[in-house]
């Protein structure tokens, strides 16, 4: 059902993440070793890196492609407290900076584009300097909670319409499925669990006139917990009808729901890129050169019915990502005493 191919990169240090264009044919990956790496593939169904720049003095966590009708546009961003907007030079493979933005005084950690309706818009999340009990600007929450923000255009700002209680843990990621004609909002968000939440809107606020906030009927579609570790990023597919998740543990799970909306897992990716069924229980603690990791330095672990599961690990500096626990704030060494002005 899945083919899986791994490349060589050529980054080195770690990769954080890949990302695709709207067409799938170029992919952009970014790095520890402060490079953004541009790939395209070719007829032969090969991928072959186009273009690589250094963009930031720090680790870049996240690489992300703007709506093609805005041209060839990317934006990263960086422990450097910096993002930057990257446009390509046309009729050459050169990408130039169009603006850098510079207003976090921590780590930015994610950035986004708007949708192409809302013309080029970028949104960038930055690690909040307050503390725990104080309310944390972002959708990766230091208390766990989930914010549902509408956007007015009579009052031309952001209000909180909804805050989903059904999830306690930190959040790392939240993903709205595209709605294919659906009634109703579906939200996946990767905590501790996989979560989908189902948001049916019902009307506004009739006291509030033109200014009426949207309500919303909220249903925990499902929770997940196969991945038995932290659940890092959560993506839909185009039509939104099948979920992917990839955890701590190693695997990537594809989630699908059939005709009675009972979503099951349809798919599981290990980390060297073949398929097949995830551990079902496996040591937090247990690691490999003091990384964590699911599977034990002797390369076997139970899949807890007595059988063994073969860890064959990717060739060094490969795309067959695996992030540390606590991704992305991770201790990266040489990033950690500098000073950047």
């Amino acid at each position: 059902m899945f083919a899986a191919k791994s490349i060589s990169a050529d980054h080195k240090d770690l990769i954080h993440d890949v990302s695709y264009d709207f067409h799938g044919r170029r992919m952009a990956t970014c790095s520890s070793d402060q490079t953004v790496k541009v790939w395209e593939q070719g007829d032969d169904g090969q991928w072959h890196c186009t273009a690589s720049w250094k963009t930031h003095s720090g680790s870049v966590w996240r690489v992300t492609w703007a709506h093609p009708e805005f041209g060839q546009v990317l934006a990263t961003c960086s422990f450097d407290r910096t993002a930057a907007v990257w446009e390509k030079e046309a009729g050459q493979n050169h990408w130039l900076k169009r603006t850098s933005l510079v207003d976090s005084r921590t780590s930015v950690t994610d950035v986004k584009f708007a949708p192409k309706h809302l013309g080029l818009q970028l949104a960038t999340l930055q690690l909040s300097l307050l503390e725990p009990k104080q309310s944390a600007p972002s959708n990766v929450s230091s208390g766990g909670k989930v914010q549902i923000h509408e956007y007015s255009e009579v009052q031309r700002k952001w209000n909180k319409v909804e805050t989903v209680v059904m999830v306690a843990e930190p959040v790392h990621d939240v993903c709205f499925a595209p709605n294919m004609g659906r009634s109703y909002h579906l939200l996946a968000i990767a905590s501790k669990e996989l979560s989908i939440i189902s948001l049916k809107p019902l009307r506004k606020d009739p006291a509030a006139g033109g200014t009426g906030i949207s309500k919303f009927e909220m249903r925990q579609v499902a929770v997940f917990d196969e991945h038995e570790s932290q659940v890092w990023r959560a993506s839909w597919n185009v039509t939104g009808t099948i979920l992917a998740s990839s955890g701590a543990d190693g695997f990537v799970r594809m989630w699908k729901a059939n005709y009675l909306d009972n979503w099951k897992c349809i798919s599981v990716l290990k980390g060297d890129g073949s398929t097949g069924e995830g551990p079902a229980s496996i040591p937090q603690n247990s690691v490999t050169s003091g990384a964590p990791s699911s599977i034990p330095p002797n390369g076997a672990a139970t899949n807890g019915s007595g059988s063994s599961v073969v860890s064959h690990e990717p060739p060094a500096r490969s795309m067959n990502i695996k992030r540390n626990t606590g991704w992305p704030w991770m201790d990266i060494k040489k990033d950690q005493f500098k000073l950047f002005y």
